[in-house]
């Protein structure tokens, strides 16, 4: 594949969406654009343990120390990425937004002429994460942007 000069990155930093991270930067021409879309799928907000929290102020201190603990992984995965772009000398820009991962991106691809999406493939079964999948049938159906889906990284 040539290199690029856009290209919207979807990655959230698992060992997949690093992956995709490597392709990514791999792929783009010095001084292109890397968009890193960052999607907190939308699974979060019921993340409350309401069977052991029993009580209203119990459940927002662990609401808010789930959003906090979220925030701050989130900040030093951009942090990681946007410094491996800035070697590179790309430049970095991102959007986190809450929501379904598809539909995230989808709306992400329109609001840019990009040359290229890229994310990692799902993670396999048997490897340990929350199941948040990206469903790929309205991608393909729907996406005006070429897709690159990076292989799982083995070994």
């Amino acid at each position: 594949m040539n290199s690029v000069n856009h290209i919207l990155l979807a990655s959230h930093g698992t060992e997949g969406a690093m992956a995709a991270e490597k392709m990514a930067l791999s792929l783009c021409n010095k001084g292109a654009k890397l968009h890193h879309l960052i999607v907190v799928p939308t699974l979060w907000q019921g993340m409350t343990g309401d069977d052991w929290l029993n009580n209203g102020a119990t459940r927002d201190t662990f609401r808010r120390y789930l959003e906090s603990e979220l925030g701050r992984e989130i900040d030093e995965h951009c942090e990681r990425v946007s410094h491996a772009a800035e070697d590179q000398l790309l430049e970095y820009s991102k959007t986190i937004v809450l929501g379904e991962p598809e539909e995230c991106l989808l709306n992400a691809s329109k609001a840019d002429d990009y040359d290229l999406v890229i994310m990692g493939s799902p993670r396999p079964k048997g490897k340990q994460g929350i199941r948040s999948r990206m469903l790929l049938e309205p991608l393909a159906k729907l996406l005006s942007t070429t897709l690159l889906i990076v292989p799982y990284p083995h070994g």
